[in-house]
């Protein structure tokens, strides 16, 4: 089993996945975080010499700022040949910027391999997995993929945003990820979606909630209080909105309003969903 841990050290989630003697870092934070970095880095006790390689799940600013100053240190950079053309577009967007201290990546001293290669290349390292285009949040984005059931996705819209892009590039990546029926989905930037749930308890924490409209918001009734607390749970799973209708029981349009209000208010709780959606509909 190859160890995951999740380096947080800005607004971008980054991943140390434990190789055969050391660690393949995934994607990196903006520019001007090197500092951050290294005292993530020694929070955790590790030591930037033990990162071996670096892999970028799409080159946007915030998931490639520090790649090449990771380089300098002794790693190396893995491009998939699908990203090639878009390695240096960020670059006018630093220049915009002459404070923050960008090192642009150099591209020689890079390995660029294929995603068809890409097993064999993890496999050097110690790692069973693969590397799969999949684009949708952006065309040269990449997952990566353990035998473990491990699933990386980078900013690719999470799992609960799914039929909102039916028939997109999105849907289909997704289709393409969840064929490898992964039990952990790890994003660039919310939390990870454990996809093996424990149907038998699942079903035992079940209640017979009777469907709940919008207007249905009475702080006092402890089952809607409930409700509101298991469908942000199935949300940070990574279930999507049809799945959590089915499971609660719950008015589609209500689990919508939920899920709209957890996702875009940083930290709220139940009653603060509550509150916001007893205001949305007056």
């Amino acid at each position: 089993m190859n160890g995951v841990r999740l380096l947080k050290y800005g607004t971008t989630n980054t991943y140390l996945i434990e190789g055969r003697d050391g660690y393949l870092l995934l994607d990196t934070g903006w520019a001007g975080t090197l500092p951050a970095f290294y005292r993530a880095l020694g929070e955790m006790k590790v030591a930037a010499q033990e990162i071996r390689y670096v892999l970028v799940t799409h080159y946007h600013p915030d998931h490639m700022g520090i790649v090449q100053d990771i380089v300098n240190t002794g790693a190396q950079l893995g491009i998939v040949d699908v990203q090639r053309e878009f390695v240096h577009g960020c670059d006018a967007i630093f220049a915009k910027e002459p404070r923050v201290p960008f090192a642009p990546i150099e591209e020689s001293r890079a390995q660029v391999i294929s995603c068809a290669e890409s097993r064999a290349f993890l496999r050097e390292f110690g790692i069973e997995g693969e590397i799969l285009h999949s684009p949708g949040h952006s065309d040269d984005s990449i997952s990566l993929w353990l035998d473990q059931g491990d699933l990386f996705v980078g900013d690719l819209n999470p799992l609960y945003e799914r039929e909102m892009h039916l028939g997109t590039q999105i849907d289909a990546t997704w289709k393409m990820l969840l064929a490898k029926k992964p039990k952990t989905v790890y994003y660039g930037h919310a939390k990870p979606a454990e996809l093996e749930a424990d149907e038998a308890a699942e079903a035992s924490g079940r209640t017979n909630l009777e469907s709940t409209t919008t207007q249905a918001t009475d702080k006092t009734d402890p089952r809607l209080y409930t409700l509101v607390g298991r469908i942000m749970k199935y949300i940070d799973k990574g279930m999507n909105l049809q799945k959590i209708v089915k499971k609660t029981g719950a008015d589609a349009t209500f689990v919508e309003d939920v899920a709209r209000m957890y996702l875009t208010h940083t930290n709220v709780g139940v009653q603060g969903i509550l509150d916001r959606i007893e205001i949305k509909g007056k």
